[in-house]
């Protein structure tokens, strides 16, 4: 009797214990599974670099404009939002002005390519006059001699030391409609030495922003291209 007893009891256990330990290695199984894609999602976004492929479209407020944008062009995490912004950052491919993605992920991360990228920057107007309309009144007093030849028909203009600008150079040329173009630029005197930030020009668009975009000044021989192109974006761009 006792035997039997003991039988039934060591049974019960055993299958306690079988469970216990089926649970454990379920527990275990659930518990790697999730440290898997929880691996693999902290992976994708160590590899984004703070990137984003995605296309939903942010409206962003900035003044007096709204700028409809992928948020694959949006250069800043924090401002990849719909909401009212005194600024916003935007960053595209050369020449396809394309966001970011995972085939042209390399334009974007390789510092070696920097004839690749070019920066736009949206904030509300707080000047008159853009860069343009700044050349005859305020940059030609700090002309530091003749202009020289630069590419693709541009004038480079020296500045004056006490200017403020560094070692920056105007360079400008005539636009098809008659208008001024103008330019601000550090010209590294080895192309391997280029950045995507260079050269920097700001225009007016829409009702009252400012549009101030930056090239690589290797890309110079394009002005013309890359000048169409920037108006082309903002004004697909500012929601009317």
């Amino acid at each position: 009797m006792a035997t039997a007893e003991n039988d039934v009891s060591e049974s019960l256990i055993s299958n306690r214990l079988l469970f216990r330990i089926t649970a454990v290695i379920g527990l275990l199984a659930a518990l790697a599974a999730g440290l898997s894609i929880f691996g693999k999602q902290i992976g994708q976004e160590l590899a984004l670099g703070g990137n984003t492929d995605s296309t939903e479209i942010f409206h962003v407020i900035v003044g007096q404009d709204t700028l409809a944008l992928p948020a694959n062009t949006i250069r800043f995490e924090q401002q990849r939002q719909s909401r009212r912004a005194e600024s916003l950052g935007v960053y595209l491919s050369w020449p396809g002005l394309e966001g970011y993605s995972r085939e042209n992920a390399g334009v974007f991360s390789d510092p070696r390519r920097a004839d690749g990228l070019v920066f736009i920057d949206f904030s509300q107007s707080v000047m008159s006059r853009d860069m343009s309309g700044r050349v005859e009144p305020i940059y030609s007093r700090l002309f530091d001699g003749a202009p020289t030849d630069g590419p693709a028909g541009l004038k480079i203009h020296a500045l004056t030391r006490n200017s403020g600008f560094g070692e920056e150079k105007l360079l400008t040329a005539q636009l098809p409609d008659g208008s001024v173009y103008a330019v601000r630029c550090i010209m590294p005197a080895d192309s391997r030495q280029s950045t995507s930030a260079d050269c920097l020009r700001d225009v007016r668009v829409g009702r009252d922003l400012t549009m101030l975009y930056r090239f690589s000044a290797v890309l110079l021989p394009q002005w013309q291209e890359i000048e169409k192109a920037m108006r082309g974006f903002a004004e697909a761009h500012i929601v009317r």
